[in-house]
C-alpha cells in the first residue's frame, strides 16, 4: 500500500480551504484518509498554515511520499528541504 501526504479540500464553492491528510494512494481526493496532519488556508491575510511537524517526520520515516504542493507546505511550516522526500509525480 502506498501512503501519500495530499491536500483535502473543504469549504464551500469558492472559498476553499485544505486539510495536510495522509491517505492510501487509491483513495479519491476528498474520500478516506489516515490521519489528518494539518490545515491550510490560503484566504487568510495572513496565509494560515498550520502542521504538526513531529507526526508529518514519523509518516515520512513510515515510507509516505508528499505531492508537490503539500511538499512545498511542509518546507514553508519549518521542516528543513532535505528532510521532505522527493515529490510523488
Amino acid at each position: 500500500m502506498a501512503v501519500h501526504i495530499r491536500l483535502r479540500r473543504q469549504g464551500k464553492t469558492k472559498q476553499p480551504t485544505y486539510r495536510l491528510v495522509v491517505a492510501d494512494s487509491r483513495a479519491p481526493r476528498n474520500g478516506r484518509f489516515i490521519e489528518t496532519l494539518g490545515h491550510y488556508d490560503p484566504r487568510r491575510e495572513p496565509v494560515e498554515l498550520v502542521v504538526d511537524l513531529e507526526r508529518a517526520k514519523h509518516w515520512f520515516k513510515s515510507g509516505a511520499k508528499p505531492t508537490e504542493t503539500a511538499r512545498d507546505l511542509l518546507v514553508k511550516a519549518g521542516i528543513p528541504d532535505a528532510e521532505v522526500p522527493a515529490v510523488i509525480r
